[in-house]
């Protein structure tokens, strides 16, 4: 049987890798950090090893496994967490590559982000072939994974076979931190949103990005990069649909881009050096004021990425959260 090393196997985007994988008839050996939450593993056959990203001698767990998945990132939109992100993102994929490579993996698929990628010019849809200047991306999260896809391109460059794969917004069960889009979901069903941003996001049912990620092992060409994206929606429209799921109502009022950006500087500038919990990041804030569009054609076309209906991927999200207590 092929054994699959996992980073990355407890969060929403790993958790159904790493089922799917075993769906498949692989057998998973998944680094988990000796802090993690180990829920979306529970009652599955998985190896557990307990490890970091920069382990220099990660490599000795990896030995064995033909494949790996590095699924594992520091997602934080918080200023403070700087430091973290450049140690997890960029640095700890580094030395996850270079284990790979000491360990004998024959082929590498690196989860990036369309954080990578950036954003078109005013609500633009782009694929692949763009890419904003560093300089350009907002906020510390998205800069570390470019420079951490940086790190994939590098690795590829000295022999290595390592297939990228760019998420956009994913949807669905098993959302245990939760995600971004997640939290858009809880705000909804907790009647936390009393207003909304004009923004946009490229979404995509969370098991559809498994297997992108499994089709690029497959697949995909060593060196380059695939959007598993679907359908493009503003945050009203989404917020539309969740209404038309649970009855409940959306809300119909829109904020100025200004108000956010003001009480999230009052947040992170003020209140946070004073000993407060920050409500709003500055940096999600500000990529808020850019819709987030995506073309994902290349992955439908190349690798055969699914298209599943996101309705069902909401329901099953809203589903999810109610069954878990997520909602009182």
């Amino acid at each position: 049987m092929t054994q699959v090393f996992v980073t990355g196997g407890t969060g929403f985007i790993g958790s159904h890798v790493v089922r799917l994988l075993l769906q498949q008839g692989y057998t998973v050996k998944a680094l988990v950090r000796s802090s993690s939450n180990l829920e979306n593993l529970r009652g599955l056959k998985v190896e557990i090893v307990t490890g970091d990203l920069n382990d220099p001698e990660l490599w000795q767990q990896m030995r064995g496994c033909q494949y790996l998945f590095h699924v594992a990132a520091h997602y934080s939109l918080w200023q403070k967490d700087r430091e973290l992100l450049y140690h997890h993102n960029v640095l700890g994929t580094r030395n996850v590559l270079v284990s790979a490579q000491k360990a004998g993996i024959e082929r590498t698929v690196y989860t990036s982000s369309v954080a990578a990628i950036g954003v078109g010019a005013s609500g633009q849809v782009v694929d692949e072939t763009h890419q904003s200047p560093l300089e350009k991306l907002v906020g510390d999260y998205k800069k570390s994974k470019f420079l951490a896809e940086q790190e994939a391109m590098q690795a590829v460059t000295t022999g290595q076979d390592v297939v990228v794969v760019n998420p956009s917004s994913p949807i669905g069960p098993l959302d245990i931190k939760p995600t971004p889009t997640g939290d858009i979901i809880l705000r909804f069903l907790r009647r936390q949103m009393p207003a909304y941003v004009n923004t946009g996001l490229n979404f995509i049912d969370v098991r559809d990005v498994a297997w992108g990620h499994l089709l690029a092992l497959q697949k995909g060409k060593s060196g380059d990069r695939y959007i598993l994206g679907h359908q493009n929606l503003t945050l009203k429209e989404l917020l539309d649909q969740l209404s038309q799921l649970t009855a409940m109502k959306a809300p119909q009022m829109s904020v100025p881009a200004w108000l956010p950006l003001s009480v999230a500087w009052v947040d992170e500038k003020i209140l946070a050096p004073l000993g407060k919990s920050p409500s709003v990041p500055l940096d999600g804030v500000r990529m808020a004021q850019q819709p987030m569009y995506y073309n994902a054609s290349k992955a439908v076309r190349e690798l055969d990425l699914p298209q599943s209906d996101l309705t069902t991927a909401l329901k099953d999200a809203v589903d999810w959260f109610i069954s878990e207590r997520y909602v009182k």
